[in-house]
């Protein structure tokens, strides 16, 4: 069933949700592509600078407030004037594409919703040119038109490949790939497999790894000309070829209630991972001829990442642990050493710009610090409206000198560029 419009009661509370806003043809500055879960890099960095250095007492100008997107802890991606955005509205998956003024444009349909523990929708949208990928908390892919909405292809990727979801269902964002769509469904037939994006047909599948999905999303890198795609399953971070799905290397990852939730981190020849109990691992990987190994560098439970994601600024890694009384933490990249433990904003999420960090407690807290070894000084902090259903798990976004957060069914965005003199 598609959405292509909102009905007649949807569109009455959209209208009367949506709040502030740019003046009539006014466009937001800068480069505002952040496509995909994390970025355009899946690295969680943005590009951007020149974004104010601290914010007012009672935080950046509020551009614009936005209801109506169903409930969900999945965050925005942006592309091409259009934010994207999924959330459980009723006892459905909906995809909502909104301009930049938060009005939206439509509304698709991606079937049933997760009925479990945390009812909500968990993934970002992937947009991809004029087609926008998302894979629902139960397993229904689906390929959208960007314009319409209008449903291109979908496949259940658990009933397509023999699996069956997980203790929390589902939390993936989907890789795009040059011509393939990347997912992992996990189980006895396959670890990860390549759609071909235009129709959903089968690509390749790897091997099983013998075990079912984590809740991480797919990542890209390459090492001595071998293009590999890792991701955290249950209980192993993975290794497969890009153009041909075999699986080159799997090492043991075994966390608390298979809670494997970390995109894996790729850098210089390096893999990064961290889950709650287990820690972080630093991974290096070794060319062999044509065969790819791994060989563990370090570790550390001080960082022991839940769902709230890491950056890598500089030499270091920045997030947030659970285990460690919920601090934020630093570490060297290279040798592993903890170089701070704080409380900051409480546990949650993080993402990066001009060498700031904007952290975001689940509590809905948000703070400015410097991403510096040095310490986590807090410069600034605020606390947006708490009108949203449950945790604050969405990540933030900084996309056109803005920065967005999601609470549940409603999105806010503020303003965080230097007032024009």
């Amino acid at each position: 069933m598609i959405v292509a419009r909102a009905s007649v009661v949807w569109a009455s509370i959209l209208i009367a949700s949506v709040s502030g806003g740019l003046a009539s043809g006014e466009e937001p500055s800068g480069d505002c592509f952040w496509p995909q879960f994390h970025g355009p890099r899946r690295d969680n960095r943005s590009s951007e600078t020149g974004l104010l250095r601290q914010w007012p007492a009672d935080g950046p100008a509020m551009l614009w407030r936005s209801a109506g997107i169903g409930h969900g802890f999945g965050t925005v991606a942006i592309a091409d004037k259009r934010v994207l955005v999924a959330g459980d509205v009723n006892d459905r998956t909906v995809i909502t594409a909104m301009d930049l003024d938060g009005r939206h444009i439509w509304q698709a349909d991606d079937g049933p919703i997760w009925t479990g523990a945390h009812v909500g929708s968990r993934g970002t949208p992937t947009i991809d040119g004029d087609r926008i990928y998302y894979l629902s908390a139960v397993g229904e892919l689906v390929c959208l038109d960007a314009k319409s909405g209008e449903r291109v292809w979908s496949v259940n990727i658990l009933e397509k490949f023999g699996s069956e979801n997980i203790t929390w269902a589902l939390a993936e964002c989907v890789l795009i790939d040059g011509e393939h769509v990347i997912c992992c469904p996990g189980g006895p037939r396959t670890a990860m497999v390549a759609l071909d994006k235009h129709t959903g047909r089968t690509v390749w599948e790897s091997p099983s790894v013998g075990e079912l999905a984590g809740y991480a999303s797919p990542s890209l890198g390459e090492f001595q000309g071998v293009r590999m795609i890792f991701t955290l399953t249950a209980k192993a971070v993975i290794a497969v070829h890009a153009d041909t799905g075999a699986l080159l290397w799997r090492v043991e990852h075994i966390t608390w209630n298979d809670e494997n939730i970390l995109m894996p981190l790729y850098h210089d020849g390096h893999v990064f991972v961290s889950s709650q109990k287990t820690g972080s691992v630093m991974l290096r990987l070794v060319a062999e001829g044509e065969r790819i190994s791994v060989e563990p560098v370090w570790r550390n439970t001080d960082l022991d990442n839940h769902h709230g994601g890491v950056v890598l600024w500089d030499g270091h890694v920045y997030g947030c642990g659970r285990f460690n009384n919920n601090r934020w933490v630093c570490l060297d990249w290279a040798t592993g050493q903890t170089k701070y433990q704080e409380r900051g904003v409480g546990k949650g999420s993080l993402t990066c710009a001009d060498g700031m960090l904007y952290t975001r407690g689940e509590n809905g807290l948000m703070g400015l610090l410097q991403a510096t070894p040095e310490g986590h000084h807090m410069i600034s902090k605020f606390m947006p409206p708490q009108e949203g259903e449950g945790p604050a798990w969405a990540h933030p976004v900084i996309c056109g000198g803005r920065l967005y957060l999601r609470h549940s069914d409603l999105l806010y965005c503020y303003d965080i560029r230097p007032a024009p003199r």
